[in-house]
């Protein structure tokens, strides 16, 4: 569905992602983990189209994307919940999951019927939020709402585009411990589908144990771990690249 050939990017002397080749199936959840300053973040950026290659492809469902921009590889079905919230503040919460269910659909502005008449879509919305449980804070402004639940709305922003590709950048950061479960019990649901691809950056062992069918590491750019996860992180190399993992 999804795969990344010799994927380079280099900013001045410093090669930020350094010829990586992955390919990534349907039904699974593949972890990316490795130590700050790997390229992690930077390699989900050249995927979801924020960021150019210096040197690769990205292909999608046997589609050549490297040059599409973002918006346009968003339409095609490649999702991207990011390590910041990325949200319409001065609008609700059910405004900004409703805005993302239009979007999908296509909807148009009908200059005949309020949106408020648009009953479909306010429905879908509000079902979404009962999956990241924010339904009762429907009506808050997002940018009023503390930063674990403005987490959570963009997984529900994520949710309502439905994607193919769900790409999650440290989902729980900056979560509380009960808010957690919520979000992890989600990505599971998303994976358990069967026809959905999940990637996670991740830096929560615990979590990637969890979730994670295969766990790939990045070090200083470069793809230096493939494998199932037990395998993975027991691995020397790993151990040595990724530091604190040979204490969890």
């Amino acid at each position: 569905m999804l795969e990344t050939r010799d994927l380079t990017i280099r900013f001045g002397g410093h090669v930020a992602v350094d010829a990586v080749s992955c390919a990534f199936s349907p039904g699974s959840l593949t972890a990316i983990v490795g130590p700050n300053g790997a390229g992690k973040t930077t390699y989900f950026n050249l995927i979801s189209g924020q960021l150019r290659p210096t040197a690769g492809q990205v292909i999608f469902a046997g589609a050549d994307i490297t040059r599409m921009p973002a918006s346009a590889r968003a339409r095609q079905g490649l999702g991207r919940a990011f390590q910041l919230t990325n949200l319409f503040p001065h609008l609700s919460v059910r405004e900004n999951v409703r805005l993302a269910v239009q979007s999908r659909r296509r909807a148009g502005l009908d200059l005949f019927r309020t949106w408020t008449s648009h009953v479909e879509l306010i429905e879908e919305a509000e079902d979404v939020l009962d999956q990241v449980a924010l339904r009762e804070r429907r009506h808050v402004a997002a940018g009023l709402l503390p930063h674990g639940d403005q987490r959570k709305l963009e997984v529900a922003i994520l949710l309502a585009l439905r994607p193919t590709i769900f790409m999650f950048d440290e989902p729980t950061a900056g979560m509380s411990v009960d808010e957690v479960p919520v979000i992890l019990d989600l990505i599971h649901e998303i994976k358990a589908r069967g026809d959905t691809t999940v990637l996670l950056v991740e830096h929560k062992m615990d979590v990637v144990r969890s979730l994670a069918d295969r766990i790939i590491v990045l070090h200083n750019g470069k793809l230096v771990a493939d494998g199932e996860p037990a395998g993975v992180i027991a691995s020397p190399v790993v151990q040595e690249a990724y530091l604190g993992i040979a204490n969890v």
